[in-house]
């Protein structure tokens, strides 16, 4: 990336965006070497399938705190790199390449899904839904549709809230029994009904219950893809279907059953400082679930922007160009 950066100021003679994006139009040819070379930055970052094996072990041998971060804020840095820059910079690049971003979301969306089905780890697991659920993120942007592009940015907001909740509930339990092994717990229903009813939200906004942020954000990205190929959408949305396998699967065998494991008998439910961090992001999701649209007027007249720029973009680079000859004297 730093050295498509640096041949584009060698180019174009300036590293201002505003320049870049509206007079400083590269040839198309260009544009394709330049915008693998950002996806080769924005795609680890997101991160999305191949790239994407660094994640669970990060999330695994940070704290707490460092995958909260990680999972709201950090992750999103990739997404916001292909609106800001890839989409409007490279149109004809961007539009060209759509079908292998779709076709790398998809198996982001399915293989990752699968994995997390096999995971013993619960930090292991929810990384890897991470994954999953960022497939959905590059597919809506990548439709460069009103729907598509909404719904990107929302599952980028939705899943920030989320993804980070439910590492905070991880670290609730780890911080009373050390360790993540799902079958270290269950029956914590018994012990800790307030904790099991903040997990339960967080875990069915993961799923996309309607009615929570993780259902607004799924749904317009399949139903920008759905405007763009009918096979994506319906590809796509076996990876709702699988989440509510694996996340269902996690909350069963860790909240529900009997309260058999000794270790178990003496666990206590949520501190005051616990409820005060996991209630505000019970209601986050649950408002972002209900009434989206306080997001949408926020970002819609900038989605619309974007839009419009690489429309204009596009024209541009398939305009047929006109070679001006200087007479001689």
């Amino acid at each position: 990336m730093l050295l498509a950066v640096l041949w584009m100021y060698y180019a174009a003679q300036t590293a201002d965006i505003e320049t870049l994006i509206n007079t400083a139009h590269f040839p198309v040819e260009a544009q394709y070497f330049l915008w693998f070379a950002f996806l080769a930055s924005f795609a680890v970052k997101l991160p999305m399938w191949p790239v994407h094996t660094w994640l669970p072990d990060a999330h695994v041998e940070a704290p707490t705190a460092g995958s909260v971060i990680l999972a709201a804020i950090l992750l999103k840095m990739g997404g916001y790199g292909f609106l800001r820059f890839s989409l409007p910079m490279f149109a004809s690049a961007s539009a060209a390449l759509a079908p292998l971003i779709f076709g790398l979301s998809i198996m982001a969306i399915i293989y990752t899904s699968f994995v997390a089905l096999a995971q013993q780890d619960v930090k292991k697991l929810i990384a890897y839904s991470s994954v999953a659920h960022m497939g959905f993120v590059t597919m809506g942007l990548f439709t460069l549709t009103q729907q598509g592009l909404d719904g990107g940015i929302f599952q980028m907001l939705s899943h920030g809230i989320v993804s980070a909740a439910l590492f905070l509930s991880v670290g609730v339990i780890y911080d009373r029994m050390h360790t993540r092994e799902i079958s270290d717990y269950g029956g914590l229903v018994n012990r800790m009904p307030f904790y099991a009813a903040c997990l339960m939200v967080f875990a069915l906004a993961n799923v996309g219950l309607p009615g929570t942020g993780g259902f607004v954000g799924e749904f317009l990205t399949m139903l920008g893809a759905f405007h763009i190929n009918t096979w994506v959408a319906i590809f796509a949305a076996t990876g709702a279907i699988l989440s509510a396998c694996y996340m269902l699967y996690l909350y069963w065998r860790v909240i529900f059953g009997d309260l058999v494991k000794p270790s178990l008998q003496a666990i206590k439910d949520l501190s005051l400082r616990e409820a005060a961090l996991l209630v505000p992001l019970v209601v986050a999701t649950i408002v972002m679930g209900v009434y989206p649209k306080f997001v949408f007027d926020i970002t819609s007249t900038s989605v619309a922007h974007l839009i419009h720029q690489h429309q204009t973009a596009l024209a541009y680079d398939r305009a047929p160009k006109v070679l001006v000859m200087r007479s001689a004297p």
